[in-house]
């Protein structure tokens, strides 16, 4: 079984920003005697024995800007039921991830941390809404090295009107100098989505495929193994186990303000405002999942990652255009499953095979 807390408290809004994230207000403490409830309640209703949880996953919002003696009842309630070598990661931001927060987060078993640094430029951290500072971002990766974290990643943003070959050479010259002290980066290229700052502002995303294409030759280059389209590792056991477990199609429980769950063929969601939430933290909206579902998800899954798409699972017009597409090179097969050796067409791949 795969775990997921969702913290949802931030101490700004960024400007790109469509998860569930709100300004702490003092709802710190209702809310985690809420997520306590919650997860005592998944746990027994999921029916996790011990030692069955492979991964945990703190995401927000900004899970570092609440401090860390927040977290230890959380790891009581837990740790029974934790793998002993489950990946135990929790998002951080380089302002808020002070060297005190990072050692005890640690031990309190957290393995894993990742900084979204989002960039090494001023000019762009600022567009981005970030409130932090390059010098912040080197200084909490020096600290998380200090607290004994070896298993570090850094997210970054491309794609914004910022960025043309000079501005992403310069991130690839920071991430160069960082190098040593991560094991993983994600890589994401902007999306302008509703609700948020950006959100019909079309123009501030550049839409540059060849710049995609250089920024991901240049991160292989320096010697990342990309496993997703967002996604790369200093190697194959540097993966993140947990974002794997999604793309596998695999059960999932998700506790918190706007977290998921997924279990067989149905999705469970949480109340949708943190008044709703800290009221009745069980309560979970369902929604059943076809098989046309089911299967337009492994397609978009497994295209866009190393997991692939399964022979079994397609039908015999999906495999009529698997055998196009094989002749097209656009796919390989190898072990009863098909391939992409190009994530960046996964999107059309997938709607080709799903129309």
């Amino acid at each position: 079984m795969y775990f997921y807390i969702h913290i949802p408290f931030c101490e700004s809004k960024c400007h790109y920003c469509a998860f569930t994230s709100l300004k702490k207000k003092d709802y710190e403490k209702a809310y985690f005697k809420a997520l306590k409830e919650d997860i005592c309640f998944h746990l027994e209703q999921f029916q996790i024995q011990a030692k069955q949880i492979k991964t945990l996953f703190i995401g927000g919002g900004t899970p570092s800007c609440i401090w860390a003696r927040y977290y230890e009842p959380i790891f009581e309630i837990l740790e029974p039921f934790l793998a002993k070598d489950a990946e135990l990661s929790c998002e951080a931001n380089p302002n808020s991830a002070t060297a005190i927060w990072l050692k005890t987060m640690k031990n309190l078993g957290i393995n894993r941390i990742s900084f979204g640094v989002q960039s090494f430029h001023t000019k762009k951290l600022e567009f981005l809404g970030r409130i932090h500072s390059p010098q912040m971002i080197f200084k909490a990766l020096e600290n998380a090295n200090k607290a004994g974290f070896s298993n570090i990643n850094v997210d970054l943003i491309y794609d914004t009107k910022l960025d043309d070959k000079k501005m992403l050479e310069f991130e690839l010259l920071n991430l160069e100098k960082i190098k040593a002290l991560i094991t993983h980066l994600s890589a994401y290229n902007l999306s302008i989505e509703a609700n948020t700052a950006f959100s019909k502002k079309e123009h501030f995303k550049k839409n540059a495929p060849n710049l995609m294409k250089f920024f991901i030759k240049e991160l292989v280059r320096l010697g990342f193994f990309q496993y997703e389209i967002s996604n790369f590792a200093k190697d194959e056991n540097h993966s993140c186990k947990h974002n794997l477990a999604y793309w596998q199609g695999l059960d999932y429980i998700g506790c918190g303000l706007s977290a998921v769950s997924f279990c067989k063929d149905k999705r469970f969601y949480t109340a949708k405002s943190l008044k709703e939430y800290i009221a009745k933290p069980t309560f979970r909206k369902i929604e059943p999942l076809s098989l046309k579902d089911l299967n337009l998800e492994h397609l978009f899954l497994g295209l866009r990652s190393i997991v692939g798409i399964k022979k079994s699972k397609l039908d015999s017009l999906q495999q009529e255009k698997i055998d196009i597409l094989l002749k097209e090179k656009k796919l390989f097969y190898k072990n009863q499953r098909y391939f992409n050796p190009n994530f960046l067409i996964s999107d059309e791949l997938a709607l080709y095979l799903s129309s």
